[in-house]
């Protein structure tokens, strides 16, 4: 069964940094579009950032852009968002997604289209 398992997030406060990853059991994360998202309180879903298989393609929410970094490592099966410069409205549920289709790389994401695979999320938590 595929499954993804976020981790890296807590309390950090505004102006720090934090790095989550996102790892795959039961499969190989090297076929797969990766995406991370965000959900606050009382808010939307959000797309934070996205990787292709390749890393040729990688986009970032107008919200992120200079401060948050998405890579992946293929051979650690792992996919990282650094993420600097917090601020109090990064905190939010923080997901990362699946899929194998290039094209679900982009920012903000198909509105009739959802990626296959999601994990069950990180808490991040901006204050000081």
């Amino acid at each position: 069964q595929l499954q993804l398992v976020e981790s890296g997030g807590g309390l950090v406060q505004p102006g720090g940094s934090l790095t989550l990853s996102c790892s795959a059991s039961g499969f190989s994360l090297d076929y797969y579009t990766i995406g991370w998202f965000r959900q606050a309180p009382g808010k939307e879903r959000e797309a934070v950032a996205c990787i292709t298989q390749s890393a040729k393609r990688i986009n970032y929410a107008e919200s992120v852009k200079g401060r948050f970094t998405i890579s992946r490592d293929n051979a650690e099966n792992t996919v990282y968002l650094q993420m600097n410069s917090l601020k109090t409205e990064d905190t939010a549920v923080y997901y990362c997604a699946a899929d194998p289709m290039q094209t679900m790389c982009v920012i903000p994401p198909f509105l009739d289209k959802e990626y296959d695979h999601w994990g069950r999320g990180t808490q991040v938590t901006v204050s000081s």
